[in-house]
């Protein structure tokens, strides 16, 4: 959400999502990229959003705005400072010795966007390129630009980006969160994409509108279902102990298939939490 709007601000309090991204980038007017850095600092430093992840989106490197996005964030101590454009590994240990020179905590990660083609085939070296990185964000308008196709229902021309991203953040332990939705009053067209990118092993998708909140949460959480099947599995497995192969509704159960269940769990758990 754009920073420069206060209102916006406001409303994000009360909005369920897990995270909100304070924008001062491509949301936010040149003429208002001052008064937005000072809204998003003060927002982070206000107490009011509760368990929300705030991370602040600052303009790029490459930008006028960089080094005093870069100082006042750093100083705020957000959750995450999340930076578009990287294309690199390089790019990733420059940004991150950059937060370090400016004093910016340990608690404070780095977000990375993957928004171009040398980006998406280097995901994974991006990645892992420091342990600040937790999460990469799938910037898909971006990509539909320079990869020079059209945003289709699908995503077809996107499915082996989509794909790259998420093999990456698993290969190395991150965070991967799908690219966002442009038409808020498609409602079947995004819950289809919700359901595409938890399909594909997206952790959760950025969002533009608080009207897709909802279809967020629903998507990327375990269905009741879906617990109650872990469960029996995982009571199944624990009750088999010793006695050879363990079945569950007539299939094999192995640690693997555990270890699937008790992560179905932990994310439920985690959401009941909230």
């Amino acid at each position: 959400m754009p920073s420069s709007n206060e209102r916006a601000l406001e409303k994000a309090k009360t909005i369920p999502a897990d995270a909100l991204i304070l924008d001062l980038e491509d949301a936010v007017a040149p003429a208002a990229k001052d008064q937005a850095r000072a809204n998003a600092v003060a927002a982070v430093g206000s107490d009011e959003y509760g368990a929300k992840e705030l991370a602040v989106r600052i303009n790029g490197p490459d930008t006028e705005w960089h080094a005093a996005d870069l100082a006042a964030v750093a100083e705020a101590a957000p959750d995450a400072v999340l930076v578009p454009k990287v294309n690199s590994p390089e790019a990733v240990r420059s940004l991150v010795k950059s937060l370090e020179d400016a004093g910016a905590p340990e608690s404070t990660k780095l977000w990375a966007m993957i928004e171009s083609p040398y980006a998406v085939l280097h995901a994974e070296e991006i990645a892992a390129a420091s342990d600040r990185l937790t999460v990469l964000v799938l910037g898909t308008n971006d990509l539909v630009k320079e990869l020079y196709v059209d945003h289709v229902p699908g995503r077809t021309n996107l499915v082996t980006s989509l794909q790259l991203v998420v093999l990456a953040a698993r290969a190395t332990g991150k965070v991967i969160i799908d690219g966002v939705y442009n038409n808020v009053k498609d409602t079947d067209g995004y819950l289809a994409e919700v359901a595409q990118g938890a399909a594909f092993g997206f952790d959760g998708k950025t969002l533009i509108h608080p009207g897709q909140v909802e279809g967020a949460n629903t998507g990327f959480a375990p269905s009741p279902e879906a617990v109650e099947d872990a469960q029996g599995l995982i009571a199944a497995f624990e009750a088999g102990k010793g006695s050879g192969v363990v079945t569950y509704h007539g299939k094999m159960v192995e640690n693997l298939h555990v270890e699937s269940a008790q992560r179905v769990l932990s994310i439920a758990e985690a959401i009941a939490a909230l």
